[in-house]
């Protein structure tokens, strides 16, 4: 059986229990090359085949699926954050579907929780925002032209932007072009959770100059929003005035 399994963000200690039990028990394990805290290959057994996914095709990676499948061994694709966020694991699990290959996933930690834990921010505030966009700027790989960063940018809602670090320039143009104002707050993270990670603070207009100062290209997630800013309403959750179904609100 394949098991994809979520590594985390970065730390070892963020994967899931039941990734490392797997982890742990695996025979074969693809991780995702340099994306993966090469920390987390120390809960492999001995004896177990350990392959860097960054050097290989889809095809190649299917082929030692389909060989310890025969072998009757249990495989864990180890991918980064979260397996469903930008893990190309679709295609992966279609391929496992057509050769009568058995799998299961384990959800992980995404970058863009431990990003906002570096920064010890909440993306959905009262009076802020309330939505979180998770997406990525257009590269070698298009997006649809609705989900062009300034069409989602017109929603002025929390935003994390995944695989732009390098890109920071173009980045801030349509952030702007689509109606965050450029004083609007935003925050680079580097390697979150990583014994290496940084993170800057910055704004949308400021971000190329930030990125640029900060040597950082890459391995980054871009956070954009008036979360990250000072003012915010408290939630009524915790209001004494509040009632709710475990709790009486006080009078006014």
């Amino acid at each position: 059986m394949v098991h994809f399994v979520g590594a985390g963000p970065g730390a070892p200690d963020l994967i899931t229990l039941r990734g490392k039990n797997l982890l742990e028990q695996a025979d074969v394990v693809i991780y995702a090359g340099s994306l993966v805290n090469p920390a987390l290959l120390e809960y492999v057994k001995e004896g177990c085949a350990v392959y860097n996914s960054a050097s290989m095709t889809l095809p190649e990676v299917l082929s030692v699926m389909e060989q310890a499948e025969r072998d009757g061994k249990d495989t864990v694709r180890l991918h980064t954050g979260d397996p469903s966020v930008y893990g190309a694991i679709r295609e992966q699990m279609d391929g496992l579907d057509e050769r009568g290959i058995p799998f299961d996933c384990v959800p992980g930690v995404s970058s863009f929780c431990g990003a906002a834990a570096a920064l010890h921010a909440e993306y959905t505030l009262p009076g802020v925002s309330q939505t979180v966009i998770l997406t990525r700027l257009e590269g070698r790989t298009p997006v649809p032209e609705r989900e062009r960063m300034a069409a989602l940018a017109a929603h002025g809602a929390s935003m994390a932007v995944f695989l732009s670090a390098g890109m920071t320039e173009e980045l801030s143009k349509e952030l702007i072009e689509g109606g965050y104002p450029p004083e609007t707050p935003a925050a680079i993270v580097y390697k979150a959770t990583w014994p290496d990670e940084r993170t800057v603070r910055t704004t949308v207009e400021g971000l190329s100059g930030a990125a640029k100062e900060a040597g950082i290209q890459k391995t980054a997630l871009i956070l954009v929003g008036g979360f990250l800013g000072s003012d915010y309403e408290r939630s009524r959750l915790y209001d004494p005035k509040f009632s709710h179904e475990f709790r009486q609100g006080t009078a006014e």
